[in-house]
């Protein structure tokens, strides 16, 4: 009986034994993509009050020296405040494509108006595609007109305005369009707005150009085109204002890698 439990024991322990080699076995045939990747470049993070060490700053707190037509925009405690007698647009000299963009604004303290009167600016992107910018604490309009809206295009998913005076932020991730040397559009433009930490548009696409007084369509246009920050008649503020620009990063196929996988 003993020599039984014994040769039972030691077909079980081989059992056992073998099984954990099959299973080294197959954990060391790991997946291998052949995709040689470029190594990801290190860049600081943001902290409070700083940029990512490789943003492009476009506004201080000091001067509005990175814009155009804006000489008469007032700077003051760490703010540039709207002329509302200026003209219609300050711009950005440097002209951006894709890119992850902070700005953080602030409506007038003292609200005024109503609906699209009421601390009414906008975001736009390559001096086409707006973010509207408007007070909407309290504020009743069109939906996809509000503040965190891609004008007329879509409503945000929320409203998370703050009350007037209250300084907001907006972090957005623009893909810019593709034309090809025809002129014809082969991919539209993506965006993704984050206002005060909460999602608003989820990686919407964008239908064309954001005008008030036409449907969205799309123009060919350069790769690259300035940031525009809008003047309607409202002394919105803004401040910290910072850019990224977004290149994919690359990699080239692992030749024997390749062979290998088609081999087997």
């Amino acid at each position: 009986m003993r020599l039984r439990t014994t040769s039972s024991a030691i077909r079980f322990t081989l059992a056992i034994s073998a099984l954990a080699i099959c299973g080294v076995v197959l954990a060391q045939r790991e997946y291998n993509s052949g995709k040689v990747w470029q190594e990801p470049k290190v860049v600081e993070p943001a902290s409070a009050g700083s940029p990512p060490a490789d943003a492009i700053v476009l506004f201080d707190g000091k001067d509005m020296s990175a814009w155009k037509d804006a000489d008469d925009w007032k700077v003051e405690d760490g703010a540039v405040t709207v002329n509302p007698r200026g003209k219609p647009y300050a711009e950005s000299k440097q002209s951006f494509g894709d890119c992850q963009l902070h700005v953080e604004c602030a409506e007038p303290e003292v609200a005024r108006g109503s609906g699209q009167g009421r601390g009414n600016s906008g975001v736009f992107l390559m001096s086409r595609y707006e973010v509207q910018v408007l007070d909407s604490y309290n504020n009743k309009t069109y939906f996809d007109g509000q503040c965190g809206a891609i004008y007329k295009q879509y409503p945000p998913l929320v409203n998370v305005s703050r009350k007037p005076g209250e300084w907001q932020t907006y972090d957005i991730i623009f893909e810019a369009p593709k034309f090809d040397f025809s002129g014809k559009l082969t991919k539209p433009a993506y965006i993704t707005v984050l206002q005060n930490g909460i999602l608003v548009q989820n990686h919407v696409e964008i239908l064309g150009s954001t005008a008030y007084d036409k449907p969205p369509a799309y123009e060919p246009h350069p790769d690259k085109a300035p940031l525009q920050l809008q003047n309607h008649g409202n002394p919105v503020k803004f401040r910290n204002i910072w850019i990224r620009e977004l290149t994919p990063i690359t990699f080239k196929m692992d030749e024997k890698s390749s062979q290998a996988t088609t081999q087997q």
